[in-house]
């Protein structure tokens, strides 16, 4: 019965812990990653703007096939919206919304329902290093209230992993084209 007590205490020690730590992690966090692309920025905005390319750079989309796409608007725009419906877990359901479109910027509005539901923003930056090089970054913004804060070490590897193998694929469609 002792050791039973010892436990209990041990486990609302660690708990207790886990929470004072939790608030001094931010709720609010950025991802950013970046990659040298060799063409120009013009040639590279005109590909990243268009949402339905990610078909073709995306592991987030390429990773069910079978995934269930909807487009309203005019792509490149703002107020073209995709929305995707998987029975994968690892792609879930939701929508991205065109915000803004600039020749060196375009953001969006990312809207979850599976497999958590939750709202966030993402950017798409564009800078030209010289006449025939464009760096690109994707920024992706996100939120975790406290005590879930605890956890976006989790969401950020996992963002920064899925960004880094897009913005290499994206590398590899621009390049061999």
């Amino acid at each position: 019965m002792k050791i039973l007590k010892i436990l209990g205490i041990v486990v609302v020690g660690l708990i207790a812990v886990l929470l004072l730590i939790a608030l001094f992690i931010p709720n609010d966090y950025t991802v950013s990653v970046s990659t040298t692309i060799n063409k120009p920025r013009k040639e590279v905005f005109d590909y990243v703007k268009m949402v339905k390319n990610q078909e073709n750079y995306s592991i987030w989309v390429m990773e069910d096939p079978n995934v269930t796409m909807n487009y309203q608007g005019v792509d490149g725009t703002v107020g073209f919206k995709a929305s995707w419906d998987s029975k994968d877990d690892n792609v879930g359901a939701g929508s991205q919304l065109i915000t803004a479109v600039s020749e060196e910027r375009i953001d969006v509005d990312l809207h979850f329902e599976r497999p958590m539901k939750g709202d966030n923003k993402a950017s798409t930056l564009l800078e030209s290093i010289s006449d025939n090089q464009t760096k690109v970054t994707f920024e992706f913004y996100g939120n975790s209230s406290y005590p879930k804060n605890l956890m976006n070490f989790i969401g950020i590897n996992i963002i920064e992993d899925a960004e880094t193998q897009n913005l290499t694929n994206l590398k590899k469609i621009l390049e061999n084209q």
